[in-house]
């Protein structure tokens, strides 16, 4: 009973949050005008900020909503970006005693068979875990992160809440049926619960160390596979200054250009050559150590990018630095969902004045590549196109990774080191589908077309010549049409029932004999009533159940 009424106290806290900014500028999507313009409203002075205190009051998963919608500039008005990229996820600490029994629970040995030493007071603590510093046996410095007990099953709780309610708002608002919260809800909660098992994070350490070969300046610290488990990790222990911290001294002494380029690169690889997207790379999750290196930590957020959803984003980043407004909206179409509303004529046109206007300032100090591809996301929202949320995710990653170059070298012009960048992986693209393997997978899928074609034309021109070619829809039995059919169908049914029992009351009503009640013939009243309880019956149900049809909604090409 006390888990009942602690899971409705829940339930209410979360409503009255929703509740308290419904009407507040949040989730209540843009105006078309000020799609692409930082606004500065007076009359919202405040709110962002609060809203921020509001969700970190409420804990960890909504603090983790609150990092997920900094990257949606399709769903969060500029004011609340602002204010969600300050938010911290920084907690008073679990007591060491609560931390030390989950360490021996997890790896199931006492704590001083497997460490040297470990620091009672945490490197950092978070919502989700806490990071200690340790000692294993054979004298390496590690840092162990340990999960916060409990943590699953509370987040668990919230994200069954945030569905049901998610659900609910798509099918009854309108801003629901084009954003999909039912949709953004789910792909969240499958994100953060795989953030939740520390083995993904570890697998996550080896593949970006192995991707970074190529950059010698970059790495991430190793697991230790050993004392590796779902809510604990451990890993090498790197010690440096913060990028933010860097001091002017530091960057005199050296030059940090070449540290810069290297990680836009290494970035640029990880999204467009092996499709993985580290969602939060913000300045607090990059040491720069002693021997000059960059060191990326926190690998839990990272996305998976299908190939051609990476194909298309090149394309899309590559034209919007080339200046071709034009294809920059066409590869948008191409990979998102164009609603009921899409104004087609007025995004090219917008879209064109967005990247024509970015061609022409950045360089120096004009707009950059991250803002320019979270503008198109916002724009899109506007003119009623649902982008791919990789893209908002790719803003973001560009967004933090320019805010790290301009700490490490401000007079570095990132536009040119994208473009270069980009032209490099282009070409070795057109070389690796030039390939002898390429063209002769190509040469068999031809020869195969070549070889079944006269036989497939052959069957369609004697089905013609038979009067036998049959064209099949499907899908029919489950279309809204079919469903209005139905209720068309029902609805006459009973009307013409509840005439037939009105009428018949009516020509009953100078019958003379039988059984009366109220005095009136009582089989008549009783046809008259049920046929009146019918009729308001179907008012009602044209009233209350009616409802405007679902958007159209059509995806692009795939």
């Amino acid at each position: 009973m006390t888990d009942t009424r602690q899971a409705l106290a829940r339930n209410a806290q979360i409503l009255r949050f929703l509740m308290k900014y419904r009407k507040a500028g949040v989730l209540t999507g843009f105006d078309l005008d000020a799609a692409t313009i930082e606004v500065d409203d007076a009359d919202t002075a405040g709110q962002p900020e609060a809203f921020v205190d509001d969700l970190e009051a409420l804990g960890p998963t909504f603090i983790k909503i609150g990092q997920a919608l900094s990257t949606r500039p399709d769903m969060v008005p500029p004011a609340y970006l602002a204010a969600l990229e300050r938010m911290q996820d920084d907690v008073a600490p679990v007591p060491f005693q609560v931390i030390h029994a989950a360490v021996e629970e997890a790896l199931g040995v006492r704590i001083n068979k497997v460490f040297d030493s470990f620091d009672e007071t945490p490197l950092g603590s978070a919502s989700l875990a806490q990071v200690h510093r340790a000692t294993l046996r054979d004298g390496r410095s590690v840092a162990v992160k340990v999960q916060r007990p409990g943590i699953v099953e509370q987040i668990r709780d919230d994200l069954d809440t945030l569905a049901r309610l998610a659900g609910g708002i798509d099918r009854v608002t309108d801003l629901g049926r084009r954003v999909r919260f039912a949709d953004w809800v789910h792909e969240f909660r499958r994100t953060l619960l795989a953030e939740l098992d520390y083995r993904v994070e570890a697998e996550n350490l080896d593949r970006f160390d192995a991707h970074f070969a190529a950059y010698p300046s970059l790495f991430v610290p190793k697991p230790i596979w050993d004392l590796t488990r779902p809510r604990l990790l451990t890993m090498e222990l790197v010690e440096g200054t913060k990028v933010t911290s860097i001091s002017g001294l530091q960057r005199t002494e050296r030059d940090m250009a070449p540290l810069a380029t290297a990680l836009l690169h290494g970035y640029l690889d990880q999204v467009f050559v092996h499709g993985e997207i580290h969602a939060d790379p913000h300045p607090g999750n990059l040491l720069y150590t002693r021997d000059g290196r960059l060191a990326l930590l926190d690998l839990g957020m990272v996305a998976h990018v299908p190939p051609r959803t990476r194909e298309r984003l090149l394309k899309l980043l590559f034209a919007a630095v080339d200046g071709r407004g034009e294809q920059v909206a066409a590869e948008g179409i191409a990979m998102g969902t164009r609603l009921e509303d899409f104004d087609e004529e007025r995004y090219y046109r917008d879209v064109g004045q967005l990247v024509a206007r970015y061609a022409a300032q950045s360089g120096a100090t004009g707009q950059t590549e991250g803002r320019l591809v979270l503008d198109l996301v916002r724009l899109a929202t506007a003119c009623g196109l649902r982008t791919a949320p990789e893209m908002s995710l790719l803003g973001k990653t560009l967004l933090h990774l320019e805010s790290v170059v301009r700490t490490l070298a401000p007079e570095l012009d990132m536009k040119r080191v994208v473009e270069e960048h980009l032209n490099d992986m282009m070409r070795q693209r057109l070389r690796k589908s030039l390939s002898p393997a390429n063209l002769a997978s190509e040469m068999m899928d031809l020869q195969e077309l070549v070889r079944e074609a006269p036989r497939k034309v052959s069957n369609v021109l004697s089905l013609l010549a038979e009067n036998r070619l049959r064209v099949r829809l499907t899908g029919l039995e489950e279309s809204h049409l079919l469903e209005s059919l139905h209720k068309i169908a029902n609805r006459i049914a009973a009307g013409v029932v509840t005439a037939a029992l009105i009428l018949a009351s009516a020509l009953m009503m100078d019958n003379p004999g039988g059984p009366r009640l109220f005095g009136y013939p009582a089989i008549a009243l009783l046809l008259f009533l049920t046929g009146a309880g019918l009729g308001i019956a179907i008012v009602l149900s044209a009233l209350l159940g009616d409802r405007r049809a679902r958007p159209n909604e059509e995806s692009g090409p795939h």
